[in-house]
């Protein structure tokens, strides 16, 4: 595929991500589909450059707004391509699968494009209107690093199952086909790809030795305290000798496989979302990782929820990774910085802490609520604790620093773990351990 080939591409996957009602990784694939004859070095370069536009829409956007420009994917492209130094002579030809030649005007502001200088910096750094006054009180003078940091491309990582290996076995066979990481610095599970890699064609992801899962995320499983044996806190024993844990929103099981392997495959997890077909999803993973002491609850049918209305105080762990707006993952996500697909902020606080309430009675005394949300606005986090921990007296805040489990300090100072790409490397999350006294 030519280059122009590959840009006209580009802008036609634009139109669809304009007129999609669904997030843009899913209209991408379904572009991709239908257009097999597209080979993957080619579906490689357009996919990161529709990504490398959608993740700095708010600088073209301002770019073409001072040249009074029509927002467009067309302009949009073009004044990607212009502000990159990229010489367009051959590109927009109106040949076979290529755009139509540049107009005179599209000549004259592409080149006046890079003279404007006075962007501000909430536009540089990529902060959509709606969340400026959010992510400035939070930062304050750390609004630019910290937003700066979430314009790249995350990075590839990884979460070795030990169940079936160790991270230095899983190290030894990627470098044997070739795909070189290095050890997270915070999970003590985690490896980082170095340079790009396709999982799928690797020994060690088909062999259920490691999942693809931010290091934040894997973070998140480590604070639950989840154990092999019986928690010291119980009086009795479940079915397998081991401790009880309720991942509520398990969704996939992405958290679910880090808990089990905690666990060792003993003990009782049960995983529980409302939606049956992305619970259904884990089945096939919890397999392949060679774990078996999970049990999935759809929360859509009504002897499920008749059964958890039954579990008053029966939790060693109940894990709430809640529903939230997703703005610690715009790295992954771009257009959700521009683009609201699912609900409107405050019906997903609402539904944060209607979640909270139906679990904070299966805790046994002694044991945590984990509270997480890859979003990064405190009305999400510290608010909905402060708002839970004012309604339910009997539970505490566990600082990190008295549990975190590793021999090396925790992530972050403070009572939460509050992690971002900026500090660390990994998406933003956040996420508050809880006993119940």
């Amino acid at each position: 595929m030519k280059q122009a080939a590959r840009i006209q591409t580009a802008i036609d996957i634009l139109e669809k991500i304009n007129h999609s009602k669904i997030p843009m990784d899913n209209t991408i694939r379904d572009f991709m589909v239908h257009r097999r004859y597209i080979g993957s070095k080619d579906r490689a370069a357009i996919v990161e450059r529709v990504y490398g536009i959608v993740r700095h829409q708010a600088r073209l956007s301002w770019l073409l707004e001072q040249s009074g420009v029509e927002l467009s994917p067309r302009n949009f492209v073009i004044a990607d391509l212009s502000w990159h130094g990229q010489d367009m002579t051959n590109l927009f030809t109106g040949e076979k699968h290529a755009p139509e030649p540049l107009t005179d005007d599209e000549k004259n502001w592409a080149k006046k494009l890079i003279e404007h200088s006075k962007m501000p910096v909430a536009v540089q750094v990529e902060c959509p209107d709606w969340a400026e006054d959010k992510l400035r009180g939070l930062y304050g003078d750390e609004f630019e690093r910290q937003l700066r940091a979430m314009q790249d491309a995350a990075p590839l990582d990884l979460r070795v199952n030990t169940l079936k290996g160790s991270r230095e076995e899983a190290q030894n066979l990627l470098a044997a086909q070739e795909v070189t990481t290095e050890k997270t610095p915070y999970s003590p599970w985690g490896l980082r790809v170095q340079g790009k890699a396709f999982m799928s064609a690797t020994k060690a992801f088909s062999k259920g030795l490691v999942e693809i899962q931010d290091e934040g995320s894997q973070l998140i499983a480590l604070a639950c305290g989840a154990q092999p044996g019986p928690s010291p806190r119980r009086s009795g024993f479940d079915r397998a000798g081991g401790m009880r844990v309720l991942d509520y929103c398990a969704g996939a099981g992405g958290k679910t496989l880090g808990i089990a392997a905690l666990m060792e495959n003993k003990g009782n997890i049960v995983a529980m979302d409302i939606d049956t077909r992305r619970l259904m999803k884990g089945k096939s993973r919890y397999r392949k990782a060679g774990v078996h002491n999970v049990e999935m609850r759809a929360l859509e049918e009504e002897k499920n929820r008749k059964w958890l209305r039954r579990q008053k105080e029966t939790m060693d762990v109940v894990l709430v990774d809640a529903p939230c707006s997703s703005s610690g993952t715009w790295r992954r996500n771009p257009d959700l910085r521009w683009r609201q697909y699912g609900p409107a902020l405050e019906d997903i606080i609402e539904m944060q802490t209607d979640i909270l309430e139906r679990v904070a009675d299966k805790v046994k005394p002694g044991g945590r609520l984990v509270y997480a949300t890859c979003s990064l606005f405190r009305e999400e986090n510290e608010n909905q604790i402060d708002l839970f921990l004012k309604n339910h007296p009997d539970y505490k805040i566990l600082p990190l620093q008295e549990i975190w489990p590793e021999k090396s300090a925790p992530p972050c100072e403070g009572p939460y773990l509050r992690l971002s790409p900026a500090d660390h490397g990994t998406d933003g999350f956040f996420t508050a351990i809880l006993q119940k006294q």
